[in-house]
């Protein structure tokens, strides 16, 4: 018709195909055989020129969710942190293993490159040790009790003890989406848990290599994400191909991984999964972590 105004289909087609913003994908090639596959590190992995060091603190706590437990933890602020500026917060379990510069994960020197970048809101690192129980037969290492218990302890001591202690000499954002936990293996358990438990804090999930398949009764997350709508957490999952019993009917780490990310992908919630060739170690989920940390932020 003369002088219609409405726009041509195929115009308009066009025109949000050309709006469409690409991304190009460097080749890698896939390696032919998986035995002892590592991943190099990206820039934001090391230290770099111009980018100055954040501080850490770091102190011992005692902790009420697992009573007889004590265990370090540090707090690390990128240069420039004002404690007047309500800040997000970043929990990383096992801590100093996340946070040794010369181990697989070296989360402090991403943690500067990154809020160098401006890729990040202002944010306090958080990295929580295991605790330590005292028994009368010595210390143990509580790691496991903690990790892969599937109910509200972990939650609690992040949310309702450390917290509270950050908070009285740094302004912390209420919103949970300000808030996040990572962690790899049983830690990747702890993450997912904690913010599965405690939405109402915790808005961001980092799970390298989670240790499901090792949680007492069984992963709980398929058939749970199956019975309920998708929600507010934004989660990235990660799962290594070579983890344990990866070719096995029963305990298969790689299978666990995968069935969780299957059912989050059908309820709809916002996440992203990575696979890998490697197997269980924290070489892959530290060479992902800056990455991991730009997604789950952006």
């Amino acid at each position: 018709m003369v002088g219609d105004q409405r726009p041509c289909p195929q115009i308009v087609g066009v025109s949000r195909y050309l709006l469409s913003v690409a991304t190009e994908v460097p080749y890698a090639p896939i390696p032919h055989s998986q035995e002892g596959v590592t991943y190099a590190y990206g820039a934001d992995s090391a230290p770099r020129v111009g980018v100055p060091t954040g501080t850490l603190e770091a102190f011992a706590h005692e902790s009420d969710a697992f009573p007889g437990t004590t265990r370090r933890v540090w707090l690390h602020r990128s240069a420039g942190h004002d404690p007047s500026i309500e800040s997000a917060v970043m929990f990383f379990n096992d801590g100093w293993w996340y946070l040794d510069p010369s181990a697989a994960v070296r989360g402090a020197v991403l943690l500067d490159n990154l809020a160098a970048d401006g890729a990040l809101p202002q944010m306090i690192g958080v990295f929580v040790d295991p605790g330590i129980l005292e028994t009368p037969e010595g210390p143990i290492k509580n790691r496991n009790a903690e990790y892969d218990a599937f109910d509200n302890r972990y939650a609690a001591l992040l949310v309702d003890e450390l917290l509270p202690r950050i908070a009285q000499t740094d302004a912390i954002s209420p919103e949970p989406v300000n808030r996040g936990v990572c962690g790899g293996s049983s830690g990747g358990n702890a993450a997912f848990t904690a913010g599965w438990i405690r939405p109402d804090a915790i808005g961001k999930v980092i799970a390298f290599n989670a240790s499901f398949a090792q949680m007492p009764g069984g992963n709980p997350y398929p058939g749970l994400i199956s019975k309920q709508p998708a929600g507010r957490l934004r989660i990235f999952l990660h799962a290594a191909h070579r983890d344990l019993n990866w070719n096995a009917q029963r305990d298969n780490w790689f299978a666990e991984a995968l069935e969780t990310g299957a059912a989050l992908a059908r309820a709809g919630w916002d996440f992203r999964l990575v696979v890998g060739d490697g197997g269980h170690n924290p070489n892959h989920g530290g060479a992902l972590l800056p990455d991991a940390m730009r997604w789950l932020w952006s």
